[in-house]
């Protein structure tokens, strides 16, 4: 399978090419840059492996929750090579391809938990919670935004782990979650390697979709969603 994945969804800059089991990516945080990097690294990427575009069989994109310009970025540039291609698309949580990120930096094993937390801005965390099977992160409750204060965890589900920027607020978190949390990585970021990773799972599980239905995923609220065009 050859499968190109993007990433802006925040203030990385991330594209990455799986090949057949073997994957190569490009990352670098550039909060302002994704238009002026994304291309071109979606162009090395090809170039190392001598393909052209028109032998990728698929293609896969961090959705969101994140950055609204950023979101729009990739989905522009995912759907144009859809349609440019003939090939279908891949949607991946970004904050499902963090706690893949923590899965594999961490070490974390089998049913152990990975609490997700992302800036939203306007004082809210984007929230996610994850557990660990077969190396891969399954939710256990809806993707959320909410203020720090409202975050919560799932029953049944010990240990945890937390990940991502958004923990840089577990002060203003509830006690029972900031001091339940046995480690915490607020580095990790959403990278197209782990969008990789997932989007072919997801391919082989029927989860891609055309190039009209490869849509950015807000969670805040439908404002944003009617502004893309098509939408009412």
């Amino acid at each position: 399978m050859k499968l190109l994945a993007l990433d802006t969804s925040s203030e990385g800059c991330s594209a990455a090419l799986l090949v057949d089991g073997e994957l190569s990516e490009r990352f670098e945080l550039a909060p302002r840059g994704h238009t002026r990097l994304l291309m071109p690294m979606v162009r090395e990427l090809l170039a190392e492996r001598q393909l052209a575009p028109a032998e990728l069989d698929a293609l896969a994109f961090a959705c969101g929750p994140g950055s609204f310009t950023g979101l729009r970025i990739a989905t522009g540039v995912v759907q144009g090579l859809a349609w440019g291609l003939d090939i279908p698309v891949v949607p991946v949580s970004s904050l499902a391809s963090v706690a893949l990120g923590a899965i594999e930096t961490m070490d974390l094993g089998s049913e152990q938990g990975i609490a997700v937390a992302f800036d939203a801005r306007m004082h809210e965390v984007y929230w996610g919670c994850f557990v660990c099977r077969d190396g891969r992160p399954v939710a256990v409750a809806d993707e959320r935004v909410c203020p720090p204060g409202l975050v919560t965890l799932p029953d049944g589900v010990s240990p945890w782990h937390g990940a991502g920027q958004g923990w840089r607020f577990r002060d203003q978190m509830p006690a029972a979650v900031a001091e339940g949390m046995t480690d915490i990585d607020e580095s990790l970021v959403p990278r197209a390697a782990w969008v990789a990773r997932l989007a072919e799972v997801g391919y082989r599980d029927g989860q891609a979709v055309p190039a009209e239905r490869a849509q950015p995923v807000y969670i805040r609220d439908e404002v944003a969603w009617k502004k893309l065009p098509g939408r009412e």
